[in-house]
């Protein structure tokens, strides 16, 4: 998740620093000062592990999969997304939602 949020940060112009440890470990962006994400153990599965690591190579050597896109690209497209609902969440909070009927 630190890998995810640093490349998110940095696709907004930010540069996050992670800062403390443990529940008390904050993402920080370094040119505001302003903390980006904080630990919430409501989050926390129930048998939470300390380290978890995906290994595609299994599915490569099995299946012969291969990876649409990179890691940074798919942070990339999420990213987008995401600003892409936001700007429109953004206009609906300014204007209002409006219902248009159109007329043949």
């Amino acid at each position: 998740m630190r890998d995810f949020v640093v490349a998110a940060g940095a696709e907004l112009g930010m540069r996050v620093e992670w800062r403390g440890q443990g529940l008390d470990e904050q993402g920080v962006d370094t040119k505001s000062g302003r903390t980006i994400v904080r630990v919430d153990p409501r989050y926390f599965r129930p048998t939470e592990v300390e380290t978890l690591l995906g290994d595609p190579s299994k599915a490569r050597a099995k299946l012969g999969w291969k990876p649409e896109c990179s890691f940074g690209e798919l942070v990339r497209e999420m990213v987008a997304n995401d600003l892409d609902i936001a700007r429109r969440d953004a206009v609906v909070a300014r204007e209002g939602f409006r219902t248009y009927r159109y007329s043949e």
